[in-house]
């Protein structure tokens, strides 16, 4: 495992127990600690133990540099006041906000996201020793991402593939929070913005859609009724007498709701004697 050297810019990974680096000089004040502790006897051991929750971590530099052995807690452990100190990780589950985002989709739609993010500290040390404020980073890291993902997508992979839109994202961050012992947890898009005039749009094309899906159900059904009609007056013609009981019905349903309306059908026939007679 490697640790970080000053000349170069490599991130530090854990503590290497194989060696402090403290040096003679280290262990000399480590020594002499000792001693201070030993000759204040018992008043120095009220600020040699510490305590951390269940739900923290400490991460003890001892001149300096991170103590072999990883973080402490939860619970009671041991510093030497005058060459340790320590730093308190919280180890619990935080969620932030993603302020609304104005992205430029693929297909040229400019919307407003937000969201939000759920992370945990993985691993205290890398917290402490590879970013100075990891909530920060990880805000501005998601802000980033949230923009860079959807700006590849289209107006309706966004609003219709949201979940695999903060699966996405959360792939992407968890890599990129890796070297600084953050683990995330949950990615959710909260809301998609659209601008008034696309709305409109949008809400008139909808309308349209409809309009016109309802015309062809109309015409559809129209085309349905007459073929029952056809095949109706293809019945009624072979058994001439249907007619009759159709025109009794079609009296009594009449008579049933207007009873000063009476409707005597005229057969054609007669009709047409009495255009030939008046011709003549």
């Amino acid at each position: 495992m490697s640790k970080r050297n000053p000349d170069d810019n490599q991130l530090y990974s854990s503590p290497d127990p194989s060696s402090s680096g403290v040096g003679c000089c280290g262990y000399l004040l480590i020594g002499l600690s000792y001693f201070l502790i030993l000759i204040t006897f018992p008043i120095s051991i009220w600020m040699c133990f510490k305590i951390v929750q269940e739900y923290e971590r400490a991460v003890i530099f001892t001149l300096g540099r991170i103590k072999p052995g990883g973080a402490k807690g939860p619970g009671l452990f041991w510093i030497v006041p005058c060459t340790d100190n320590f730093v308190k990780v919280d180890m619990r589950t935080v969620n932030f906000d993603i302020p609304p985002q104005e992205i430029l989709t693929k297909d040229s739609v400019t919307v407003s996201v937000d969201g939000v993010v759920y992370y945990r500290v993985q691993n205290a040390i890398l917290s402490v020793a590879n970013i100075t404020n990891a909530n920060s980073a990880t805000q501005l890291l998601a802000q980033t991402t949230l923009r860079n993902v959807l700006g590849t997508k289209n107006l309706a992979e966004i609003l219709s593939d949201r979940e695999e839109i903060a699966h996405t994202m959360q792939l992407t961050l968890d890599e990129a929070t890796d070297n600084w012992g953050i683990k995330l947890e949950r990615v959710d898009i909260k809301d998609v913005k659209l601008p008034q005039q696309l709305q409109r749009a949008m809400a008139a094309e909808a309308e349209a859609t409809r309009e016109a899906r309802a015309k062809v159900i109309s015409a559809e059904g129209e085309m349905n009724a007459s073929r029952a009609l056809k095949e109706a007056a293809q019945v009624m013609g072979e058994a001439p007498a249907a007619m009759q009981l159709r025109y009794l019905q079609t009296l009594n349903t009449i008579a049933a709701e207007r009873n000063s309306t009476i409707i005597f059908p005229l057969p054609m026939d007669l009709l047409q004697g009495m255009g030939a007679s008046w011709k003549k």
